[in-house]
């Protein structure tokens, strides 16, 4: 009797999380399957499966708009992505590693400056920012994306790894210094080759966050040549027309693509990332 219990409240379980997570993925799920259909039949038939099957929501689609095809779109969100991640994996560690391990004047009331800046809301500093980039005649490039990105700018990154930092023994750090290495040589040979799941995680998040960006790209961006994915997509639709549904909704499922790829690539050092260094004291 207790073994029939016991499988029928794990068969309940289960079945419940199975309706959790079919209920999660049903928008996916739609925007996938409404790609393949005819711009008549999105609306139209709601269910998952098409009654008719077309690529040309994916042929059209690609061919962009004003003569800029989406490839373009995709390779320009590449750029900023990857230049973003770079940026942050150099700087936010180099930060991270002088806030754990060197000492400096006014060491603690920096530290407390950057844990401010994770609390503070982005548009907060919108404005301000704006204006210096304007004046900096930095608008409609991809400057106020990057560049920030290689001043460590990121303050959660630097916190995620100064927790890692602190983790890790400090008797290393005395092994390299008899062997004659400094701050620097500790950081390059010691820290970086350890800090590798959380630069992982770092660099997963950075590329996620960058590619998904839409409202930063909205605001600096204007050149149609300079869009991303994501703007590519908001252009295609039309509140106060008609939108190809069918064109957008296949770039939709194409933007997707990249941080899926990424992220499930990756996953095993993403989890990895989050246990060792974000439960760290």
């Amino acid at each position: 009797m207790m073994a029939r219990r016991k499988v029928l409240t794990r068969f309940i379980r289960h079945a419940v999380i199975l309706a959790a997570g079919f209920a999660m993925l049903y928008p996916v799920l739609w925007l996938v399957s409404s790609s393949f259909k005819p711009d008549g039949d999105i609306f139209s038939d709601p269910g998952l499966w098409p009654k008719r099957v077309t690529l040309d929501n994916y042929v059209n689609g690609w061919k962009g708009l004003l003569g800029v095809s989406f490839g373009r779109f995709f390779l320009n969100s590449a750029i900023i992505s990857v230049l973003a991640v770079i940026g942050n994996l150099v700087t936010c560690s180099l930060t991270a590693y002088a806030f754990a391990r060197l000492e400096f004047r006014l060491k603690k009331l920096w530290f407390a400056l950057m844990l401010l800046m994770i609390m503070l809301p982005y548009h907060v500093t919108l404005i301000p920012q704006y204006i210096l980039y304007h004046e900096l005649d930095w608008i409609n490039t991809y400057l106020p994306l990057v560049v920030p990105k290689w001043l460590a700018h990121d303050s959660f990154f630097i916190l995620l790894m100064v927790q890692f930092i602190r983790g890790l023994p400090r008797d290393l750090d005395e092994s390299a210094m008899i062997d004659g290495a400094g701050a620097a040589g500790i950081y390059w040979r010691v820290v970086l080759p350890l800090l590798l799941p959380a630069l992982i995680t770092t660099a997963i998040f950075t590329f996620i966050w960058t590619w998904d960006d839409f409202f930063s790209q909205m605001i600096y961006l204007n050149d149609v040549r300079l869009f991303t994915v994501q703007l590519g997509v908001r252009s295609m639709f039309d509140p106060s027309g008609e939108s190809a549904w069918g064109s957008l909704l296949a770039m939709s499922v194409l933007s997707l693509v990249p941080v899926t790829v990424i992220f499930f690539a990756f996953q095993r050092f993403f989890l990895e990332g989050i246990a060792t260094s974000g439960l760290k004291g």
